[in-house]
């Protein structure tokens, strides 16, 4: 359900605005209006939000690095003036191991020219060119070396790498030099001092990373610090751009939201200022921010609505509504019940042995506990259990549930395609109470008119001998059901635009219809593709696995727990995301489900 919410206006003297947002802020429940006047323009905010940008960014490099030593959260030198000064010393720390990395690079590139050639001085090679002889090194391939530049030019061949001659010339400095090959030109190192300035680097990088090491283990909690300040501060001049001056900038005007539920504290908070308020309802033009207040098990299924959208203010909450098809169809599209107590029993453990779980993970751990549980009785349905059908057991009790809730692939087509009339039904019913509620009941009536034509044919196909297809009862409940989709889907429009629109109606609708029907077909599809690979994973972990005592149980066992492992997560994968596309798509559609709101974010520390 959407909590009720309030609107909130505010008309405070400028001199005293200041220290009205801040108490405003302490009290953490108003959501504030946003306008984005003078936002994009105001070039102190962007500078604000681009700084918080490179804390959040330094922050998550910090968290990636790995510490031998555990990381400390010593709260006396904890602040967030320490963390801005840490923010500059990470930059300067990047920007020099950037540029250590590049120099390593530079010099790995010189030191491949210089192997070759062996280790040799330069200087050396300088001081005979002071004397008056010239070096010159070659590269050549053995085709085109001539023997006869030994003779000519004292050449000396100096290595053979790859069908490549690597040689030097000595000649007179005035001697020319007639060679068809490549000169190249050595760098001003040797191959020893090359190599020792890449170990001096390297070693200067390792110290670096040393010290990032440190800032991880010991610094982090100042980082966040300054992020929550630097954001209280963004959130505080977001809130002052959204203030519309009055009265010749006397008086600063400021609207918000805050849940029905929190009216008491609020109000007598303001009759204790100097501030002129106004609370009222809602108007339907509002943009009223969300709240979902959902209770029990279905506030699990909220994550899942915000990755679509949520409600408008005026409009049902469809997640107590999806939740329990979701529930059911995850258990189907997994259909395992081996795999759904795997899953059950490991994350049953995990927070039993797990310490300081967030509160922000619990409700996740506890819906996939409920995904599992619905896994593990769904998997009864066809009886797999890790890949292995245990109807095939002899047991009393077993072959009493076989009997009783055992299913083959018909029937689990056809239960497929069920849930799928059932699920579209009940949208469709919710569309005709979110009409009724948000416009009122005539604008309901086209929609009702389609649920008592489509109820009417699925009972005459169901029960023929009580209310018989084409019979006298039936026609007449398809004539009114008739009138009311082409004659009173649009209440505000003359007759003609009516049966017009109602024809159009008509056509999307039984055209759309049997192509969202036969969408849960994925259901049945996808529990039956885990079952098939799970059983071919068995049978190669028993057909693989070598005649021998020792080597034939460790085979078969890694075979079955890696081949079970990939089966496992590509299976949930698919039972995550395949009913969300029957609950965002097929349900939220055929519910008139039109989303767009946007979440309750209280003006807080």
């Amino acid at each position: 359900m959407i909590t009720k919410m309030k609107k909130l206006t505010f008309l405070v003297y400028h001199k005293e605005y200041d220290a009205f947002l801040n108490n405003l802020r302490d009290l953490g429940v108003v959501h504030i209006a946003e306008k984005q006047q003078g936002m994009a323009d105001n070039s102190a905010l962007q500078e604000k939000i681009r700084l918080s940008a490179r804390l959040s960014a330094t922050i998550k490099l910090l968290q990636n690095i790995k510490t031998e030593e555990k990381v400390t959260d010593d709260s006396e030198t904890v602040s967030a003036s320490r963390g801005m000064q840490i923010l500059d010393e990470v930059d300067e720390l990047l920007n020099h191991k950037s540029s250590l990395q590049q120099q390593i690079l530079a010099y790995e590139k010189e030191l491949a020219v210089l192997e070759p050639w062996g280790d040799f001085s330069p200087e050396s090679i300088a001081k005979l060119r002071d004397s008056g002889y010239d070096i010159g090194f070659y590269i050549s391939t053995e085709a085109n070396f001539n023997e006869d530049w030994i003779e000519a030019y004292n050449a000396m061949v100096i290595n053979r790498v790859a069908s490549k001659v690597y040689f030097i010339t000595f000649t007179k400095t005035n001697q020319e030099i007639d060679l068809d090959v490549e000169r190249i030109k050595l760098p001003d190192r040797s191959y020893g001092q090359t190599q020792e300035l890449i170990l001096n680097n390297k070693e200067e990088l390792l110290r670096q990373e040393e010290t990032l090491q440190n800032i991880a283990r010991k610094d982090i909690p100042s980082l966040l610090a300054a992020r929550k300040e630097l954001n209280g501060e963004i959130e505080f001049d977001q809130v002052v751009l959204n203030t519309e001056p009055a009265a010749g900038e006397k008086l600063m005007l400021l609207q918000g939201w805050l849940p029905a539920s929190e009216e008491d504290p609020i109000v007598a908070y303001l009759n204790s200022q100097s501030v002129y308020y106004d609370i009222k309802k809602p108007a339907p033009e509002d943009n009223v921010p969300i709240q979902l207040n959902n209770k029990g098990l279905f506030a699990w299924f909220e994550p899942i609505c915000k990755l679509y959208m949520l409600p408008k203010y005026n409009e049902l909450d469809l997640t107590p509504f999806f939740a329990p098809f979701f529930m059911l169809f995850f258990g189907l599209c997994l259909g395992d019940s081996g795999y759904g107590l795997f899953l059950l029993l490991g994350v049953t453990l995990y927070r039993l042995l797990a310490k300081n779980i967030g509160q922000t993970m619990k409700p996740i751990l506890s819906l996939v506990q409920l995904l599992a549980a619905s896994t593990f009785f769904c998997g009864m349905l066809t009886g797999t259990f890790f890949g292995a059908n245990f109807y095939d057991l002899d047991w009393p009790f077993i072959q009493r549930m076989k009997q009783a809730i055992a299913m083959d692939n018909n029937d689990m087509f056809q239960l497929s395609l069920l849930l799928g009339v059932i699920q579209i039904l009940f949208g469709m019913i919710l569309k005709a109470v979110n009409q009724a509620i948000q416009f009122g009941f005539k604008y309901a009536v086209g929609t009702i008119g389609w649920i008592i034509l489509l109820v009417s044919v699925g009972l005459a196909a169901v029960l023929p001998a009580v209310f018989p297809m084409g019979g006298t009862a039936h026609l007449v409940i398809l004539a009114i059901a008739g009138a009311m989709i082409l004659f009173y889907n649009s209440p505000d429009k003359n007759i003609f635009i009516n049966f017009g629109l109602g024809l159009w109606d008509s056509y999307n609708m039984v055209t759309g219809l049997l192509g969202d029907i036969l969408s849960y077909v994925r259901l049945f599809a996808l529990g039956l593709s885990g079952g098939i690979l799970a059983s071919v994973f068995n049978s190669l972990a028993v057909g693989m696995s070598p005649d021998n005592v020792i080597a034939g149980p460790i085979v078969m066992v890694l075979i079955f727990v890696i081949g079970h492992s990939i089966n496992i997560f590509m299976n949930v994968l698919g039972a995550m995301v395949h009913p969300m596309r029957l609950t965002f798509v097929e349900f939220f559609k055929n519910s008139g489900y039109e989303g767009g709101g946007k979440e309750y974010k209280p003006f807080s520390k």
